[in-house]
């Protein structure tokens, strides 16, 4: 029994050498080498089979197997092919991850402070919403759809070529208005407290122009959203006029939202940079609802809100007195977003080889929230 399993065995094996060994004779006719010697082997091997000769067959197959390594297998592959085939494979791993999972971004501006700081590198989760194919905005395998409280990266809706980073403040549907600092989405406040009054609340920002870092004075505080908490910068006066306002005071700002008497729509003509003139896509507007009389309304209750349109989230930065969001040119599509930002990777004010002195080291790995 075992020596019929055995014959089977070098059967199939001289089967397969006898193929190898004609399909190389007839392909390449100037075989280097022993050509000749594998012609006259696999010819031996043939008739064994064809005999039912094993002894014949088993004389004859080393040989044939020998001649087989030498001249038909491909030679081993260089050391040079070696690392270049490595490091194509490691650059089509990146391309993809970055296509479809993850993706570095840069923060540019003081819009998300203190959140986020110019300088700071994060990745962006881009999986969680959808995978989206390149160069598209056409989606697959979307888990789900963006939450409140959400820091996100985005194309600017008035110009697609930009990428803008700011928190979910509404989802469709929702309404959202903003009286005297106050954000109230669908007619409920977004619990804010103050953490530091304007004596005590600065940070550094940039200016692109004179190419200069300068203070600006602010005043800070926690809101919370769905539980999770988180901070935001306003201006140095905020505490004074609230403190006006408990009094009683009627406190007009410049800064509220939808801004009352002109009901007009946040649009990307109504932005600071509108983008590329002509070249600005379609865009879905949302409503102005009337909640109480402009007439009767004291100056902080709510009387005017924005409704997100379908297909579409509202979006801010907590930098919210230094911050061109959906308050100025109006709400994102959901097709728009890119990802959901992570943590960072990297953060410096400045960095050189030689000067490591302005790498923000305390940053580096923290969460996005």
């Amino acid at each position: 029994m075992r020596a019929t399993t055995l014959d089977r065995r070098i059967r199939k094996e001289a089967t397969v050498l006898v193929r190898d060994a004609r399909a190389a004779l007839s392909l390449k006719k100037g075989l280097r080498g022993k050509g000749g010697d594998l012609d006259a082997v696999t010819t031996e091997v043939e008739k064994g089979l064809a005999d039912r000769d094993m002894n014949r067959v088993r004389a004859s197959l080393p040989v044939l197997d020998a001649l087989v390594d030498e001249l038909v297998k491909r030679p081993p592959k260089s050391t040079t092919r070696d690392y270049v085939e490595s490091i194509g494979a490691a650059i089509l791993i990146a391309l993809a991850l970055r296509a479809f999972v993850i993706e570095a971004f840069k923060i540019p501006s003081s819009s998300m402070y203190p959140t986020l700081e110019i300088g700071d590198h994060i990745f962006v989760n881009k999986f969680i919403y959808g995978v989206r194919i390149p160069y598209t905005n056409i989606k697959f395998f979307e888990w789900r759809g963006p939450h409140r409280g959400e820091v996100i990266v985005f194309q600017y809706p008035c110009d697609m070529d930009r990428d803008y980073i700011k928190r979910v403040i509404a989802l469709a549907g929702d309404t959202v208005e903003v009286r005297c600092n106050v954000v109230y989405v669908n007619g409920k406040p977004i619990p804010s407290t103050m953490v530091q009054d304007g004596d005590h609340c600065s940070y550094k920002d940039y200016d692109e122009r004179e190419d200069r870092w300068f203070m600006r004075q602010c005043s800070r505080y926690r809101e919370t959203v769905d539980g999770e908490p988180y901070d935001t910068f306003h201006d140095a006066e905020r505490p004074a006029r609230d403190a006006r306002i408990a009094k009683g005071e009627q406190v007009n700002d410049s800064r509220d939202f939808p801004s009352p008497g002109t009901r007009m729509v946040p649009s990307c003509s109504q932005a600071d940079e509108p983008g590329k003139s002509g070249d600005e896509p379609p865009q879905v507007k949302g409503t102005i609802i009337e909640t109480k009389p402009e007439a009767t309304a004291g100056a902080c209750e709510q009387q005017l809100q924005y409704k997100v349109p379908p297909g579409h989230i509202f979006v801010m930065g907590d930098n919210r007195n230094n911050s061109n969001d959906s308050r100025v040119w109006g709400s994102v599509p959901i097709e728009n977003i890119k990802g959901k930002a992570l943590f960072l990777w990297l953060s410096y004010e400045h960095w050189s080889p030689v000067d490591w002195g302005g790498i923000r080291w305390d940053r580096i790995g923290n969460f996005v929230r």
